[in-house]
């Protein structure tokens, strides 16, 4: 088994962005998710689900550590990264309350444009991130803006067993996931504890629940008419009123990942 592909996604409900190596650390891949767009009026989080608009924003780290963002339509934009203890802004995604800092009115006005919504963006510094949901992984482990965990991994024999059932091929975008292994049987990972990657451990915490925001196409931005792929799964990867497909994971210490490292499962 190894490491097939890397991704990342700079702001969350943005295009992903495919990487060959990466650091990875107590938040995940680096940059991943860091960034997020929130509503001006009440800090509220947006996603693809409602705008799918979000699916047009390509953002970049560019060579002097700026987030740049682009978009059809638009100049692209430079944004630094903001203080961590400065503009703060009280923020809400899904359970969780938390301040972060404001990346400025720029920011604000190039992505209200883009959505036709007044926004604001904000951005998470390591030491203003979350705890994991309660239950899950250490005391230790964080994240930043993902729903709830630092990493995604999907086996690649997974979505091939899934692709064959709805009789088209589904893109592994779709799912958003960190980390694609491939090598494995299809849904080997649901019964993996605790794997290595490189001179990394990672410990498999749960499955991921899926949503509606699987139905929509990454390069298009359209929904599935058919409601696939979540149609196919709930006939055979529901449960407890859940879809579920890959998993989550948090990382022990910090290190590199890169395309073609070997996956061993440890337990």
């Amino acid at each position: 088994m190894f490491l097939s592909e890397l991704y990342r996604y700079p702001v969350k409900s943005g295009q992903a962005q495919s990487l060959q190596t990466s650091p990875v650390g107590v938040l995940g891949l680096q940059g991943d998710r860091r960034w997020m767009v929130v509503e001006e009026d009440n800090g509220r989080f947006l996603t693809q689900r409602a705008w799918p608009q979000l699916g047009q924003l390509q953002a970049r780290d560019d060579e002097n550590g700026q987030l740049l963002l682009q978009a059809p339509g638009l100049d692209p934009l430079r944004v630094p990264v903001p203080a961590a203890d400065e503009a703060l802004r009280g923020v809400t995604l899904w359970r969780d309350t938390l301040r972060v800092p404001d990346a400025g009115d720029a920011a604000a006005a190039w992505l209200s444009e883009l959505l036709g919504k007044a926004v604001r963006l904000v951005h998470c510094p390591e030491q203003r991130a979350r705890y994991l949901p309660n239950g899950y992984g250490f005391n230790s482990d964080r994240a930043a803006f993902p729903d709830g965990f630092p990493l995604l991994l999907i086996g690649q024999g997974s979505l091939e067993a899934l692709n064959q059932r709805i009789g088209r091929p589904m893109e592994m975008l779709r799912f958003r996931p960190n980390m694609v292994v491939q090598g494995a049987e299809a849904f080997a990972e649901d019964g993996w504890k605790r794997i290595r990657i490189g001179s990394l451990e990672f410990r498999v915490l749960k499955p991921s629940v899926r949503c509606v925001f699987t139905t929509i196409d990454p390069t298009t931005g359209e929904r599935s008419a058919d409601r696939e792929p979540m149609a196919t799964l709930k006939t055979f990867r529901e449960k407890e009123g859940d879809v579920l497909f890959g998993q989550n994971l948090a990382v022990d210490g910090s290190g590199w990942l890169e395309v073609g490292m070997q996956v061993e499962v440890l337990e």
